[in-house]
């Protein structure tokens, strides 16, 4: 085998040959005598060496001061920068008011939170009813004129003073009964008085004393049975003690229904004009009648007229038939 071949099979890997820079001697054989071959003297072996590893980094590579494993770690922040550049160049810095909106749009709503609204919801929607109502109530009041207010308070004056007076009234008799020598005696006489009264209240006596007369002419016929029904419960709180309405008495039980063109009192059908007559307090009914929103306003709102008169004597005498309850017995006998 020639020396050619012999290089050609250790390859580049054996350091010291001819293609790798090794230095031989010229005309020395490979081997001699067929001893070891001689160690080739240490330039030669760095010189193989350099050749055996990859070829340099250009200066300006190393220049940078970075190996391959820097550059591929510092790569990835490179691009991690170049990205935040890119994105800072994008989308500016958002504002406090934006960042605000970007959080409360789209909602993200839980089941507790929307249970929350709903209940939140439900209680304003009940006090804003309640204000409306309020207000509608105190919105007549509050359009009244100075005389109008003054004569409402002077009516809840006159019926505190009827109910103080009742008071007294019932202590007196307490006191009469307590006191009298002859109690059985004083216990007939106030049994009587007392019936007396609520024969009265109850329509079956007639009744007379001062009052007023009110007639409501009702020519479109627009006038229905609750603002008649107003209108009696409107004379109850001032005070009136018996009410008749064209020959119908009006008692704690009487009923109001509309009925073709006219009313129903108590299943007796009666047509206007619908006359009141009324006893009581004159000076407490009429002004009842007259209040800012009242009776004869709202009547006369629906076109009707309305005329009420105050008088010494009024006489009602329409009676009612004593009716036996079926049920209720006195707890006395």
């Amino acid at each position: 085998m020639s020396e050619q071949d012999d290089e050609r099979e250790r390859g580049p890997e054996q350091p010291g040959g001819p293609e790798h820079g090794g230095a031989r001697e010229q005309g020395a054989p490979g081997r001699a005598g067929g001893g070891r071959p001689k160690a080739a003297p240490p330039a030669a072996r760095a010189g193989g060496l350099r050749k055996e590893l990859p070829e340099e980094v250009p200066g300006e590579a190393r220049a940078g001061g970075k190996t391959g494993a820097e550059a591929g770690a510092a790569h990835p922040a490179g691009q991690a920068g170049d990205r935040r550049e890119s994105g800072s160049a994008a989308a500016p810095e958002l504002t406090g008011r934006q960042r605000l909106i970007n959080g409360l749009w789209p909602p993200r709503v839980t089941r507790a939170q929307l249970i929350v609204a709903l209940l939140l919801f439900g209680l304003g929607f009940g006090l804003a009813v309640q204000v409306a109502s309020n207000s509608e109530t105190d919105s007549a009041l509050r359009g009244a004129r100075q005389e109008d207010l003054v004569r409402i308070l002077d009516e809840l004056d006159d019926r505190t003073q009827r109910l103080e007076d009742e008071k007294q009234g019932l202590e007196k008799q307490r006191d009469e009964l307590e006191n009298s020598s002859d109690q059985a005696e004083e216990a007939r006489r106030q049994t009587i008085e007392k019936e007396r009264q609520l024969g009265v209240l109850a329509g079956t006596v007639a009744a007379q004393g001062p009052g007023i007369t009110m007639t409501i002419e009702d020519t479109k016929g627009t006038v229905e049975a609750d603002m008649l029904l107003d209108a009696i419960q409107e004379l109850r709180a001032a005070g009136a003690e018996a009410i008749q309405v064209n020959g119908v008495r009006v008692v704690a039980g009487t009923y109001l229904a509309d009925s073709g063109n006219g009313v129903s009192v108590d299943g007796n059908k009666i047509n206007a004009p619908y006359r009141f007559k009324v006893i009581g307090k004159p000076q407490d009914l009429e002004p009842a009648l007259n209040i800012p929103g009242g009776v004869v306003q709202t009547l006369e709102k629906e076109q009707a007229t309305v005329a009420v008169e105050r008088s010494t004597k009024i006489v009602v005498d329409a009676l009612r038939a004593a009716k036996r309850p079926d049920y209720a017995r006195s707890s006395s006998q």
